[in-house]
């Protein structure tokens, strides 16, 4: 009972104290007073100064239990609500845009508590009446930037922990260049050190958007290392937050910056004709700051088997470029079965260019683009689908040397290469030169001082001196890269020495005379004579190779006089058409070449008794001597057009100029040596530019007329076509080019818009292997589907676009024409339409093709149609051929970062080949 008495006495004071609190905090007033930010902001005490101060005895004190601080520098902070420095609690309340600097660290969020006696640093978001968040912490150290939901730092161990961290980190793009951002997200993540972090339930994705990436690799532990890897545990791919199979037991994610050793993961995938094989895959290595190494080689099951290598070098203002070296062996069914087959392509591109920089005086370039005539025909490689219809390969090697002292000489060695891709198997279809050798000489006055003025006929006296030597080769793809090709080989040198001289008659004439020496060298000549037949056939003629130097020298005489008449029709001012003006440039030219027999031998037909003359210089490297007089007189006429029009803008006072026609060209020749067909064809040519939809269409013309006529089997007479009961000239050859390219920039610009940025070619690879630099001949397709037409653009105008007037689209046409007709022929030996365009529906997809159609042989020439769809961080394409010879179709779906291309899906058939 008395137990029970005290516990019913505590619990009744404790009653009676509860509710004396709660009527004195009932009764509290609160004060009309606005709360002001304080001005004076608290300072970071010390650990001395908040000891308790009444304990003097040192002896009392513990010098080797006090803690020291190893703060190396002040802490800066600031808030824009409040700072509180709370003594009990040893820590610092900042509130409200609050922020904290100390040495490389910066620390900015919505709340901030700092713990001076630990060093530590806690800072968090703020959360508003509706539950949203603001104001979440950025943290950064040097250049490690994390923007987590809370951070707890601290100083003196530079040691972390962070909540729901969200940082970016440039990773390089690989062999095809540039960088990329990687974002990397993290439930937890705890900061090691100034290098290493560990991650917990992580998240890595290069989606430009951060809230809700539309894919991201799940990792559930790792450990980053910023600008350098990220190394994780078990890792599987999520879209649009759905798990997928696609999963590794462990990962490895390269985030340096720059170049850096690697293996290039292969595609895979099933070919009908070749079986299961892997493409493409490989090894990156650079080389120091200015070179790298790309091997990539591809596999199938059939025997079947490919390799390339390419390296790219530079070095700023002395010289760039790069060697390319690609080889495939293409096996056909199964050994043993009659339709097996095996063939080799392969294809080598060199390109160098020299910094004028680097050497003023000399100067080394290089173009190459030689291999197998069908390498681009039979190539499984996508990228060579633009360069399908080639039919030439060229390649030049060249250096350079100028000798600055007067008279200066410029000195070349060249070595170039011609192939023809669609000549036939077997032919000569291969033309080089190894090497050219070219030099000359700069224009010397003899009778005019070098620095003066030249007056009159004698000082324009001039004359320069020049040589050409070359060792020109005629090869085929077999002979091609072995001793035969040499067996043909033409061996000869050209010196040549012009002299000439000009003045002015009448202040309007403008004359020019002079005259030309040239002496030809030859390693090789060929002797001929008649060998009779046996038992009366016919004999024949036999030539004779004979090795040695020898030469022939060669000259002629030259004048031309010239003028530039002017004529202009005035239709007045208030007319749409002001004024045309027609510029006139006649010129008219005489040359002379005397006969040079003494090059000349004879030998007689004995089954005619026929003498024939014949030169042993016929069929030599340049040329031979000509046997005969010639006097000639040539005409020449340039006329160029253009008219002055009133502009449609009101606001501008002078009229436009447009050109009708750019030129007009005719030019003829009348031999009065010759002893029959004196008058040369009369030839013309010509070009202008019409303005279609505001765009310029360009048009080139020509034409060749003749005025002699033809006999029954076709060959030219000594009688003119009017005389012969036809026309007064005949139509020999005439051809027609167009070109038309528009596209909705066209209209942008007329509305003074501003032109969008000049963006990378992505048909330089095209370009570089000899074919069109534009979509007419079909596009490229990477197989690592980086050559999409979408290029990066702000989010908000893609989401957000102004599509009702501004739908990009462009279009192009090539119209080719040439008619022939030099013996009656009367055909067009080329005719075709060719029209390429593409169109953005929406921001997001885009289709586009090229197609045209051959009127000569009546068929549509390559066709190829593509679909495009970006979906932000992954884009979709399908192209397809549906017919001709390269018939095909590709889809494909992956990630458009290049670090993270192998994440893709492709499926395609193979060029259907006849």
């Amino acid at each position: 009972m008395q137990s029970n008495k005290h516990h019913l006495l505590f619990l009744f004071l404790l009653l009676i104290g509860t509710l004396t609190v709660s009527s004195q905090e009932d009764g509290i007033v609160t004060m009309p007073i606005k709360a002001e930010k304080d001005t004076i902001v608290a300072p970071l005490f010390p650990i001395s100064a908040i000891r308790d101060s009444t304990v003097t005895d040192s002896t009392r004190i513990d010098s080797l239990n006090k803690k020291q601080s190893i703060l190396l520098d002040k802490i800066k902070y600031k808030a824009k609500d409040y700072v509180r420095l709370s003594q009990k609690d040893q820590k610092i309340y900042l509130y409200n845009e609050a922020e904290i600097y100390y040495q490389d660290t910066e620390l900015k969020a919505g709340i901030i508590v700092m713990d001076y006696v630990n060093n530590e640093v806690y800072a968090g978001r703020l959360k508003d009446s509706l539950g949203n968040y603001s104001q979440l912490p950025f943290f950064k150290q040097g250049s490690q930037e994390v923007r987590p939901d809370s951070i707890r730092f601290n100083f003196d161990t530079q040691k972390a922990l962070i909540w729901n961290s969200r940082t970016e980190q440039q990773a390089d793009a690989g062999p095809l260049g540039g960088s990329e951002m990687m974002k990397v997200y993290a439930e937890i993540t705890k900061k090691e050190n100034d290098s290493v972090y560990f991650l917990s339930e992580g998240k890595l994705t290069t989606s430009q958007d951060t809230i809700n990436p539309d894919y991201y690799i799940r990792v559930r532990k790792a450990k980053f290392v910023p600008k350098k890897k990220v190394i994780a545990g078990y890792s599987n791919l999520y879209i649009a937050d759905v798990p997928t199979p696609i999963a590794l037991p462990f990962a490895y994610f390269p985030l340096t910056v720059g170049r850096t050793a690697g293996l290039m993961m292969p595609s895979f995938g099933n070919d009908p004709n070749r079986g299961y094989f892997l493409q493409n895959g490989g090894y990156y290595l650079p080389f120091g700051e200015y070179a790298d190494l790309t091997l990539t080689g591809d596999f199938y099951t059939n025997g079947s088997y490919g390799f390339r290598g390419q390296s790219v070098y530079a070095k700023r203002y002395k010289y760039r470029g790069n060697v390319n070296f690609r080889f495939e062996n293409l096996v056909t069914s199964q050994r043993g079965f009659s339709d097996y087959s095996r063939t080799t392509i392969y294809n080598i591109q060199i390109s160098h260019s020299q910094d004028t920089k680097a050497s003023p005086n000399s100067r080394f370039s290089a173009s190459v683009n030689l291999g197998s005539s069908s390498y681009y025909q039979n190539s499984l490689n996508q990228l060579n689908t633009g360069s399908r219809l080639n039919n030439t390969l060229n390649s030049s090697i060249s250096y350079s040397k100028t000798f600055p002292e007067y008279p200066s000489v410029n000195m070349s060695l060249t070595m170039t290469h011609s192939q023809n891709t669609t000549a036939p198997e077997g032919t000569d279809n291969i033309q080089m030169t190894l090497p050219t050798l070219q030099a000359s000489m700069e224009r010397i006055f003899p009778f005019a001082k070098r620095d003066g003025i030249k007056k009159g006929a004698i000082q324009n006296i001039n004359f320069q001196y020049d040589v050409n030597a070359q060792n020109r080769l005629t090869t085929n793809d077999d002979d091609f890269l072995t001793g035969r090709m040499f067996d043909n080989a033409l061996v000869g040198a050209r010196h040549r020495v012009p002299i000439s001289t000009n003045f002015k008659i009448a202040k309007f004439f403008s004359v020019t005379m002079g005259g030309t020496y040239e002496d030809i060298w030859a390693l090789e000549t060929y002797g001929r004579s008649y060998q009779p037949g046996e038992d009366g056939a016919r004999g024949s003629v036999v030539i004779d190779t004979m090795q040695g130097f020898d030469r022939f020298n060669k000259y002629g005489l030259s004048t031309s006089i010239g003028t530039t008449l002017y004529g202009t029709f005035l239709f007045g001012e208030d007319k749409k058409i002001q004024a045309i003006r027609h510029v006139m440039r006649p010129s008219i030219s005489y040359g002379y070449t005397p006969s040079f027999e003494q090059f000349f031998d004879e030998y007689v037909n004995t089954d005619t008794d026929e003498i024939v003359q014949y030169t042993r210089f016929q069929g030599t490297l340049n040329g031979a001597p000509s046997l005969g007089k010639s006097s000639s007189v040539g005409f020449s006429l340039a006329n160029t057009f253009e008219a002055k029009v009133r502009d449609k803008d009101s606001t501008k006072l002078e009229p436009k100029k447009i050109p009708l026609l750019s030129n007009l060209n005719l030019s003829t020749a009348y031999n009065f040596e010759a002893d029959s067909l004196n008058l040369s064809p009369i030839n013309i040519n010509g070009g202008t530019t019409i303005t279609v939809l505001d765009q310029n269409m360009s048009i080139n013309f020509g034409a060749a007329l003749d005025a002699y006529a033809l006999d029954n089997n076709g060959r030219r007479i000594n009688t003119f076509n009017i005389d012969n009961g036809g026309s007064l000239f005949r139509l020999t050859r005439a051809n027609l080019n167009i070109g038309y390219n528009i596209s909705n920039k066209t209209f942008a610009r007329k509305e003074g818009e501003e032109e969008d940025e000049e963006e990378v070619d992505p048909y330089d690879y095209v370009a570089q292997s000899g074919g069109r630099d534009d979509d007419l001949f079909g596009s490229p397709e990477s197989l690592y589907g980086d050559q999409g037409g979408f290029k990066d653009r702000d989010s908000e105008d893609v989401e957000n676009p102004v599509y009702g007037t501004k739908i990009p689209w462009d279009f192009r046409l090539a119209y080719a024409a040439t008619y022939s007709n030099p013996a009656r022929q009367n055909e067009f030996s080329a005719h075709s339409l060719m029209v390429s365009g593409n169109i953005s529906l929406s921001p997001r997809w885009r289709i586009g093709g090229n197609s045209g159609y051959d009127f000569k042989n009546k068929g549509v020439v390559n066709t190829n149609l593509r679909i495009e769809r970006d979906l932000k961080s992954f884009t979709m394409r399908f192209n397809w051929t549906p017919f001709g010879r390269f018939r095909q179709w590709n889809f494909f779906i992956g990630i458009k970062a290049s670090i993270l291309k192998d994440l893709k899906w492709e499926n395609r058939s193979q060029p259907f080949r006849q």
